[in-house]
């Protein structure tokens, strides 16, 4: 909760003013007040007024000059919209090493379907482009509002080769400042899902800084576990050890201001891209709320003089 107008919080001093003038007030009126020695059989004639209800008015009284005050500082609450416009580049690997079987039933076919959840959280009108790589980038669609185009460009991947992780940023990097040059320009960001290290190509981290210069943040996912393996299609040994390279993609996220992410399976993989899809398609906006506070204002002084009313008529 932030406020338009935070100076006029200041009437809230009113409520402990308004506490100790009726606090005085009741005193002066203890002090000067007249004895009657019939008190005790009017008690006994009338009905038993209880302690709270003496009090409830001045408390709804309270409560209204607070929630007045609250009203003229114009209080604003955070809420997510959708984006009408931003464009988003899915950088995807699909080396060799996506043929790991730690993340059922693999990663690559757990990575397309990831990807297909997240493009389901998307609004229509988010552009969304891709990059395929593996030893090279070899699968390129511009930024479009035809999400399943860019799904089944995906969905063709056959995990093969090494990795070329800067490459592809760079290749996705050129593609959104291509769209930038021919006036549509709109917020864009990258996400980036990789398993493994760069073994090829140009430094991922030096693409990520060009990208925060532009101001395009790259969200990354490392997927995949530690003691993960793949056959070994070559001489040597019969299993090839692809861990994941968390701490490169913590950089190239830090580089380009976006955010790592990590998952060691399906279900979290899944979820990551959930948060990605609501994430890059909404903002935050501030949305005023004084006509609430306004409306409970004046709800409490209405209860405050119903209250007033009932009690009215009682022996002090």
């Amino acid at each position: 909760m932030s406020f338009g107008a935070p100076i006029y919080l200041l009437a809230l001093l009113a409520v402990p003013a308004l506490v100790a003038a009726m606090a005085a007030s009741r005193r002066r009126a203890r002090r000067y007040a007249v004895r009657f020695p019939g008190v005790a059989t009017l008690k006994q004639a009338g009905a038993a007024v209880p302690a709270w209800r003496r009090h409830l008015p001045a408390a709804l009284l309270l409560a209204a000059v607070a929630a007045l005050a609250l009203a003229l500082a114009r209080p604003q609450r955070t809420v997510a919209v959708p984006i009408e416009k931003a464009s988003v580049m899915l950088v995807t690997d699909h080396s060799r090493s996506m043929l790991a079987t730690d993340v059922e039933p693999d990663r690559l076919t757990a990575a397309k379907a990831a990807a297909r959840r997240f493009l389901d959280q998307l609004p229509p009108g988010i552009r969304v482009g891709v990059t395929t790589y593996a030893d090279v980038p070899d699968g390129t669609q511009a930024p479009s509002t035809d999400h399943e185009l860019v799904q089944r460009t995906i969905d063709a991947q056959v995990a093969d080769g090494g990795t070329a992780t800067g490459d592809a940023l760079q290749v996705a990097l050129d593609t959104l400042e291509r769209a930038e040059e021919a006036g549509e320009r709109t917020p864009a960001a990258i996400v980036l899902l990789s398993d493994g290290a760069t073994t090829t190509g140009r430094d991922p981290v030096g693409v990520a800084e060009r990208a925060g210069e532009a101001r395009i943040p790259i969200y990354t996912v490392a997927l995949g576990t530690r003691d993960a393996t793949v056959p070994n299609p070559g001489p040597g040994p019969p299993l090839i050890p692809v861990a994941p390279d968390p701490a490169t993609l913590q950089a190239i996220a830090d580089a380009s201001g976006g955010r790592a992410f990590q998952a060691e399976d399906d279900e979290e993989l899944s979820e990551i891209y959930a948060e990605l899809g609501s994430r890059l398609g909404t903002r935050d906006v501030q949305r005023e709320v004084t006509a609430a506070f306004a409306i409970a204002a004046m709800a409490l002084m209405l209860a405050a003089g119903a209250a007033a009313l009932r009690a009215a008529g009682r022996l002090p």
